[in-house]
């Protein structure tokens, strides 16, 4: 009995240590994972981390950091720290009396500590209770303040075990919600594209009937004087619908991707803007040329003020000035490859934590990524380009609901979105820049 109220007490005590210092805790507090540390501890452990805060025991990662204090835990080291009990690890020969250097073999119950028989004659100790240093586990205080905090450590067991458990469940319904949005995405996405088919399917006799009637009129053409078969401008003939409407768009890398220039009707009035980037929402790892034209990534994140307007996890930067009308245009230079993405996203786009799909976003972007051209759609429409984009239009028109991007080089749309609602909402230049993108002149 008397080995097992020591390795019980001694349990006490590992319990209400922290785990850093391994001194007794200092205002104790809880991280996301259910374990405890001195506040001032895991602060110094964490040191400037801005994100990833892993806990030191179980190397258990969140995104945010989190933690409150533990009252329960505070108020059982204060019992633990009541409990004056001679180093269970010292030898016996070691435990003497620092005063008369005599053998510690009796406990006084009334100051609560080991004694020697020169104290027990002293006046000090001379009225006290005093009983073998063998007995004093059986003391009734002494089994009093054991079983109290026997009670306190289940009770905190229990606490982290709820705790944990709660953890566990959240981040599987976190999980199921995920894969529920992305099911769901899937299958609008199919219908999306089921849809296209089927108008496709149906267009197509009319497309070829009026191809027909161009190789018609062209073999005609042919027939002419060379004088006048030179006057026809074979790059304002129209390739698309008979009615002259683009209709609701695919991957544009039709027939003919070489010679293709397609007219996109929406977009013949649109004004070149003068496009700056805002360094007030560039993410701290992007560096803005002076001119505020150009941005590329840096090496190391810069210290800048963490404003609510700020990308602070996707390498993003919005430009200076929105749109809230009209039909505008602007034009980027981008890499060989790399990470990238040109676009246009809503005012209220969400610039902190990290960002889901675009369209839930309502940002309207194609890029590079994964060593593919995408339109960044809920299933990211991957596009077969017949020829790598060095230089790519942006247009917008914002009452019409459309975004279009075009090669500028090669002169061919490369991808435009079903009409949206922007709802009054202003619109501003969007730029994701893994690699490094600037805006022409």
């Amino acid at each position: 009995m008397l080995s097992g109220s020591m390795a019980t007490v001694e349990k006490l005590q590992e319990e209400a240590s922290c785990s850093i210092c391994l001194e007794y805790f200092q205002d104790p507090v809880s991280i996301h994972c259910g374990h405890n540390f001195c506040r001032a501890c895991i602060t110094q452990c964490w040191g400037e981390l801005a994100t990833n805060f892993s806990c030191p025991q179980c190397r258990q990662t969140a995104q945010q950091r989190n933690f409150r204090l533990n009252r329960e835990l505070a108020n059982m080291v204060e019992l633990v720290k009541q409990l004056k009990l001679p180093p269970t690890k010292e030898p016996e020969a070691e435990r003497v009396c620092e005063k008369h250097r005599e053998p510690l073999k009796l406990f006084c119950e009334e100051e609560q500590q080991l004694i020697c028989l020169v104290c027990r004659e002293s006046w000090a100790h001379g009225a006290h209770a005093v009983v073998p240093i063998e007995e004093a586990f059986w003391c009734p205080q002494f089994r009093k303040d054991v079983d109290k905090l026997e009670r306190v450590q289940r009770r905190e067991k229990i606490k982290k075990e709820r705790q944990r458990i709660g953890f566990e469940f959240q981040q599987l319904r976190q999980f199921l919600e995920e894969q529920e949005r992305l099911l769901l995405a899937r299958l609008e996405e199919l219908d999306r594209i089921m849809k296209w088919q089927k108008e496709t399917v149906t267009r197509f006799p009319m497309e070829i009937s009026h191809l027909n009637s161009l190789i018609s009129e062209l073999e005609g053409k042919c027939q002419q004087p060379a004088s006048d078969f030179l006057q026809v401008n074979f790059l304002s003939v129209e390739i698309g619908s008979s009615s002259g409407q683009l209709q609701e768009p695919f991957p544009v890398a039709r027939a003919f991707p070489h010679f293709l220039r397609e007219k996109v009707p929406s977009f013949d009035r649109a004004k070149l803007s003068n496009v700056t980037l805002d360094p007030d929402t560039a993410h701290p790892q992007l560096v803005l040329s002076a001119d505020g034209k150009g941005v590329r990534r840096g090496h190391e994140q810069q210290d800048l003020p963490d404003n609510p307007e700020r990308f602070d996890s996707v390498l993003s930067v919005l430009g200076r000035d929105g749109f809230a009308s009209g039909r505008h245009y602007w034009e980027v230079e981008v890499g060989v490859g790399g990470i990238w993405s040109v676009g246009v996203a809503r005012e209220s786009v969400r610039r902190k934590g990290r960002m889901s799909n675009y369209p839930e976003q309502e940002i309207w972007a194609v890029g590079h990524w994964g060593g593919q051209y995408r339109a960044y759609t809920a299933c990211e429409t991957i596009l077969p380009l017949p020829t790598i984009p060095r230089r790519i239009r942006v247009a917008l028109d914002y009452e019409g609901g459309r975004v279009a991007f075009f090669d500028v080089d090669n002169k061919f749309l490369i991808f435009i979105f079903p009409p949206a609602s922007f709802t009054g909402e202003r619109l501003f230049p969007f730029f994701l820049a893994g690699s490094p993108l600037r805006l022409c002149p």
